[in-house]
């Protein structure tokens, strides 16, 4: 129950003014992660001329919780569960009579859709889809078909929809009947001028002749850091002196570390868990390598285009050709094929790159990454 939970009412009431829009974001928790990254950032930059900020969580509790501006309300839910959620997102609903609730990450997506009919009149509500829904819900690890039916159900009643790619907005369409004119794509921002500041504020975190590669992500079954581990025998018998580093951490962890025992790498492979500055990690590696089974838009392969490392990639679903297509530089490797993407990442050790480029070219390829570019298109959305 919310009444006997703690509220951080940290926001001055007589700071509050009329003519602000009182907004309510939605989310489990500020655990390290790419819509938790996302959210950090939405509660760092939106204009708080235009906007009043209240933040409703599971669990006050994550990385980026530090981060959370102290203008900024947070309130308990007062569950366990996302799925007990719906009469907790009620009553702060009644409670602070929101102009916009936005919310994000599927299941809490469908508790929020799902008390709307019960929440003030004239509240607006937004969603934001953060991964494929598709590839998601197949690996969903109870009722799968029961989530995939209530994703097709409630998802068209959301006033809008943010995506993270076209792709997205065309799986939204096809697969789960979401009226096109209710989605609007808007990428994940990236500060480029914070990534270069804090990519040369400290020395090079790596030791030996390399190649150095690196690994940025939840440890996760999407994220497929254990299809990059079996690839990495294929990688040593060309590069003996590669070496694998891991930032991130999950619920795979203790599997992984078993996985490179048993490939008898552990020498050659580190798990460094979540680093609070990865971008020097990035400036100072050979090669990038992201081997997921399906991403959203990964902010940490951005940030490495940014930095200007070498990145390799899978071609898995969601928004990564759309990234190739702004920036020319990744290379592909076929998804959920490890000799396919040892290959890669020789090929990108022995023979770099030629067409590496300018700091500002880079800016210029990824534009539209670019944080003000993305905080004006959330901000005219929220506004609309």
């Amino acid at each position: 129950m919310i009444g006997s939970q703690p509220t951080f009412e940290r926001a001055s009431e007589k700071s509050v003014t009329s003519q602000r829009r009182k907004l309510l974001l939605c989310i489990p928790d500020l655990e390290a992660g790419g819509a938790e990254r996302v959210f950090s950032v939405l509660l760092q930059h939106l204009d708080r001329s235009c906007f009043e900020i209240h933040l409703a969580v599971l669990r006050a509790a994550g990385q980026y919780m530090q981060d959370v501006p102290q203008d900024v309300a947070i309130h308990l839910l007062g569950a366990a569960r996302v799925r007990y959620t719906p009469l907790g997102i009620l009553r702060l609903a009644w409670k602070l009579r929101p102009h916009t609730i936005f919310s994000t990450l599927g299941h809490l997506n469908v508790a929020v859709i799902a008390a709307r009919p019960f929440m003030p009149s004239g509240t607006r509500v937004l969603i934001r889809e953060a991964t494929v829904p598709a590839s998601f819900l197949q690996q969903v690890p109870r009722h799968p078909r029961l989530w995939r039916w209530l994703f097709r159900l409630f998802y068209k009643r959301a006033d809008r929809i943010v995506c993270l790619s076209n792709s997205t907005i065309d799986e939204l369409v096809v697969d789960f009947k979401v009226p096109r004119e209710k989605l609007v794509r808007i990428y994940n921002p990236i500060d480029m001028e914070k990534v270069h500041a804090l990519a040369e504020l400290e020395g090079n975190p790596f030791c030996g002749s390399g190649p150095h590669l690196l690994s940025v992500g939840a440890l996760r079954p999407e994220k497929g850091i254990d299809l990059l581990i079996e690839a990495m025998p294929s990688v040593l018998r060309h590069l003996p002196g590669a070496q694998l580093t891991v930032l991130g951490e999950g619920p795979q962890l203790p599997d992984l570390t078993e996985q490179s025992g048993k490939l008898g790498l552990s020498g050659n492979v580190r798990f460094l868990g979540f680093q609070k500055n990865p971008w020097r990690y990035m400036r100072f590696a050979d090669v990038f390598v992201l081997p997921s089974r399906f991403e959203g838009l990964p902010n940490a392969l951005l940030e490495a285009l940014t930095v200007g490392v070498r990145v390799v990639a899978t071609d898995c679903p969601g928004g990564i050709r759309e990234i190739q297509s702004h920036d020319s530089r990744m290379v592909l490797a076929p998804s959920e094929n490890p000799a396919a993407l040892a290959e890669a990442i020789i090929s990108a050790c022995k023979f770099p790159a030629t067409n590496s480029c300018s700091r500002q070219s880079s800016q210029h390829m990824l534009a539209e990454f670019d944080l003000p570019q993305v905080m004006h298109e959330y901000s005219k959305l929220l506004l609309s």
